[in-house]
């Protein structure tokens, strides 16, 4: 019950109205095995030609990878009578496959259907039903893309703007590589924003400091937040089921019994904000702790260097002593 999604607006499979009212952006269609559609959003034009420009760079690296190092070992290792026109003709085509259909094919296979400009971007080639993208269904976009997309082997102008309206008119961005193959191509990045939890109505504020709250666990926690920030999306009567089946376990790890006559959202409320609180406070003081075991040491500033004391003045004259020779001491009589 725990993991279990959240049921969408429409208590099923919605459409793009459902989408709009909802305020949700999973356009892509996709239904999870439990009827449960899933919050995706299908590439559009835009972002699908920013990933095949970084991927057209990516193309031209490696083409000029291969020349630096297939061009060497050919001419050291093949005798010049072998080294024709058409042998460099083969080689050339045979580069230009491996940089045209080899590069897409091996990135989506070895990277989960995203290749450098997709995983820039933020994009994934799925199959049709939403499952992981297979070989042949690579293979076959890649090839469908080349003959008649980009670079449009067939009538390059003519195919790029068929493809191009071919995208703009899909209901879920697809082009003619993804119909043949029956893939599509969206966004690894949701646009969903995450509310803050309602807050502790204050008649339940006595009852919530009380709650003994040392069983109630992460992954329940964590549930009972997702609903508290999707219960908007949530319709009658799967709301009022879903906050009725969460409280049910949280009510059987927490004590004491809760005020009667209080609804459900209210009362995961108060306890996920008192949950809040006391680890708030926990971490708090385990902060003050830790400064005060190993405080911050104080920035060292340079001492101040004393200034030079005035030289020390001369003692006054006092009364001159009297001399100790005869000649003084007779003067001193006399």
């Amino acid at each position: 019950m725990r993991a279990q999604p959240p049921v969408p607006a429409s208590g099923g499979p919605a459409g793009p109205a459902d989408t709009a009212a909802g305020g949700r952006w999973a356009d892509a269609g996709l239904v999870s095995g439990e009827a449960v559609e899933l919050d995706v959003r299908a590439a559009r034009l835009g972002s699908r030609v920013l990933a095949l420009l970084i991927d057209i760079v990516g193309q031209l690296l490696c083409a000029a990878l291969l020349a630096l190092t297939l061009t060497p070992v050919v001419l050291i290792l093949l005798p010049d009578p072998v080294v024709d026109r058409a042998f460099t003709g083969a080689l050339e085509t045979l580069g230009l496959v491996l940089v045209l259909v080899g590069y897409p094919v091996a990135w989506e296979r070895l990277n989960h259907g995203r290749t450098p400009g997709k995983l820039a971007v933020g994009l994934r080639v799925v199959s049709a039903d939403g499952g992981p993208v297979e070989l042949r269904q690579s293979l076959t976009r890649a090839l469908v893309g080349v003959a008649v997309e980009w670079p449009g082997l067939v009538l390059p102008l003519l195919s790029w703007v068929a493809g191009a309206t071919v995208m703009l008119t899909d209901p879920r961005g697809r082009r003619l590589g993804d119909l043949v193959a029956g893939t599509m191509v969206v966004h690894t990045r949701t646009t969903q924003t995450w509310r803050p939890a309602p807050r502790i109505i204050p008649p339940l504020a006595g009852w919530a400091v009380t709650l003994d709250l040392t069983r109630l666990d992460d992954a329940l926690a964590l549930a009972v937040r997702q609903y508290l920030t999707r219960a908007g999306q949530i319709v009658e009567p799967y709301r009022t089921r879903l906050a009725r089946e969460l409280w049910r376990e949280v009510a059987t790890v927490t004590a004491p019994t809760p005020p009667p006559g209080v609804p459900e959202p209210l009362l995961l409320a108060a306890v996920l904000a008192e949950r809040n609180r006391r680890g708030t406070l926990r971490l708090r003081r385990n902060r003050a702790f830790t400064a005060a075991l190993w405080p911050d040491p104080a920035p060292v500033t340079p001492a101040a260097v004393a200034p030079p004391s005035p030289a020390t003045p001369p003692a006054p004259a006092g009364p001159a002593l009297r001399s100790a020779s005869p000649e003084g001491a007779r003067s001193s009589l006399s």
